[in-house]
């Protein structure tokens, strides 16, 4: 797995899994940086994914997210320009995912998603390189104007 640092955040609703995969990625040497130390019940997701977005944006990270179904942090993530968030459900998702849409933030469901799911999920997601494909070069092109 790649030595950069990896942002995580996530709600009240993401938050055990969002510590399950913090635990699973420092394990394994990597750096994390934690955007939601702790949990807040009730909080709301828009800020959280907004700043991981906005984050990995300027520079060119990636970032993992988690709320309850994943949905409402794939939204907000996505409205900030050069976000390429996507809810993944499994690993086929969480490659093509690397290498056709250059995603570059994982969104989960905390409420969706079962713990060892999650990891291989997450393992794929940042094992997976970007395609040089000329197509899929264009069409992330034109998802960032």
């Amino acid at each position: 797995m790649a030595s950069k640092t990896i942002i995580l955040g996530a709600d009240h609703a993401g938050f055990e899994l969002k510590e399950a995969i913090k635990a699973h990625l420092t394990e394994k040497g990597m750096t994390v940086r934690d955007l939601t130390p702790e949990k807040i019940e009730g909080d709301d997701y828009p800020p959280i994914a907004k700043q991981a977005a906005e984050e990995i944006v300027k520079s060119d990270g990636q970032a993992i997210l988690v709320c309850g179904s994943g949905m409402g942090m794939d939204i907000a993530a996505n409205r900030i320009a050069g976000a390429r968030a996507v809810v993944v459900r499994d690993e086929k998702e969480a490659k093509l995912s690397r290498e056709d849409d250059h995603a570059n933030i994982l969104v989960l469901g905390g409420r969706m998603t079962p713990e060892e799911k999650a990891i291989s999920i997450t393992d794929t997601w940042l094992a997976t390189p970007y395609s040089k494909a000329q197509r899929h070069e264009r069409r992330v092109r034109e998802l960032d104007r």
